[in-house]
């Protein structure tokens, strides 16, 4: 269907030619232009062989539409957090959707605005930072973005400004979105000695039908700046989920991320962070949850192309029914890159005979004077741990839920902003809990 695609492309009038910057016009060329070179990928691509996208390729997705009854505000409750004085974007279909979202003014012209806004008030900014982060060359998938990106949500926080709420981008599937794709494409710049919070929500109202997100997400951590960033993927059963994440980091900056995937019948995230200069700090940590047939597929990737810098990531999954996970985690250590200190963990627990996890944790390193390691664990509960809280009057399904939620608190609990770490372990625990 890359024929379908390129169609498409041709035939866009969504944004008449005059209203599109020239940078950005080139930008799109550039993506339908890798995207017709190199196509879906299939199984023979290393990166993609346990991660089947040919349902994805076959099925001609037409470009997301307006629902067809507004979004209510209600609907959305189940996916905020609770606080009116966060600001919160909220796109529906693609689209930002000014009535549902929220936005306070922001200390130290700190701004959050739509991407669609950005072209017109802050094209300096989006030309000096969109593509060249994230790059076409990357994943077929990326370039299709590139290619077809609309709207999405823009971030900018000055140099030493510190954000006292997290934002909060909420992308929402329609219940009528079936048959649709969109292309969100996020820019976050937190510039030197700044603080911010941000994070990301991929939801569905339900709805039959299946969907497909395609997303990127570019990020900018100045000198000394700090970003705490999460990511929440709770797409529809049904979905088609893939995104991909590029972190550029400057001297003594620090980003701490969160990945949680349980929806989507199919969802992959790409998260890479190149470590630009020394003194930098790196700490990814991710949970996939999945069931059913569905399959979650992590691929994440450290650049340590400066000295003493230093990375951590801890990645886990728990696997139930006939589920699938994916996990493949590089880290990359230049000659350049003395006293390195990198630790990578993936820890994989399986619930059921038929889930079936593929890890594969990568270190190459080419400097001498440095700390790595690496590991990966598949297994089942311990049923001497049963042993132990059944001896203790616990029902053996009441015991798995409490090893279960023990095993994913390990990553949850890392979440370094409160009420999004409560939120999260509540919607873990009734995850893992409430059908059994």
């Amino acid at each position: 269907m890359t024929e379908t695609y390129l169609q498409a492309f041709a035939a866009d009038a969504t944004v008449p030619a005059e209203a599109v910057p020239g940078w950005l016009e080139a930008l799109r060329k550039a993506g339908i232009e890798r995207f017709a070179a190199v196509g879906f990928p299939g199984l023979k691509d290393e990166d993609w062989r346990f991660t089947p996208v040919a349902p994805i390729a076959r099925t001609p997705f037409a470009p997301a539409r307006p629902p067809a009854a507004p979004v209510e505000r209600a609907a959305l409750e189940p996916f905020l957090f609770g606080h009116p004085e966060w600001a919160t974007l909220v796109f529906v279909n693609g689209r930002y959707a000014p009535e549902l979202s929220t936005r306070p003014a922001l200390p130290g012209g700190a701004e959050v605005l739509s991407l669609a806004e950005a072209v017109e008030s802050r094209g300096e900014l989006l030309a000096a930072h969109v593509g060249r982060h994230a790059l076409a060359e990357t994943t077929p998938f990326a370039a299709l973005n590139q290619a077809f990106a609309r709207d999405g949500a823009v971030v900018w926080v000055p140099a030493g400004v510190e954000l006292a709420h997290p934002i909060h981008l909420v992308f929402v599937a329609s219940a009528d979105a079936g048959g649709t794709v969109t292309h969100p494409r996020n820019l976050l710049v937190v510039e030197r000695g700044a603080r911010a919070a941000v994070v990301e929500s991929y939801v569905s109202l339900g709805g039959e039908g299946s969907y497909f997100t395609n997303t990127v997400t570019e990020v900018a951590v100045g000198r000394g700046a700090w970003l705490e960033h999460a990511r929440i993927q709770r797409e529809g059963d049904q979905a088609f989920h893939l995104g991909y994440t590029h972190v550029d980091q400057d001297q003594d900056s620090h980003y701490r991320s969160f990945t949680l995937a349980m929806g989507a019948l199919l969802a992959r995230h790409n998260l890479h962070a190149r470590l630009n200069a020394p003194h930098v700090e790196t700490l990814l940590y991710g949970l996939a949850l999945t069931r059913g047939d569905q399959l979650a597929d992590n691929h994440t990737a450290i650049f340590h192309d400066h000295p003493h810098c230093n990375s951590w990531e801890v990645y886990k999954s728990i696997l139930d029914d006939r589920s699938r996970g994916v996990f493949n985690g590089k880290v990359f250590v230049t000659p350049e890159a003395q006293k390195t200190d990198a630790k990578q963990t993936n820890r994989n627990l399986l619930l059921s005979p038929d889930a079936k996890v593929d890890t594969k944790p990568q270190l190459e390193i080419f400097a001498d004077d440095v700390r790595c390691t690496h590991g990966a664990t598949v297994g089942q509960i311990d049923e001497i741990a049963y042993f132990y809280l059944q001896s203790r009057g616990i029902p053996r399904e009441r015991a798995q839920t409490m090893l279960t939620c023990a095993f994913a608190a390990e990553v949850v609990d890392e979440i370094a902003i409160p009420p999004v770490r409560e939120y999260l372990t509540r919607l873990v625990t009734e995850r893992l809990g409430g059908d059994r």
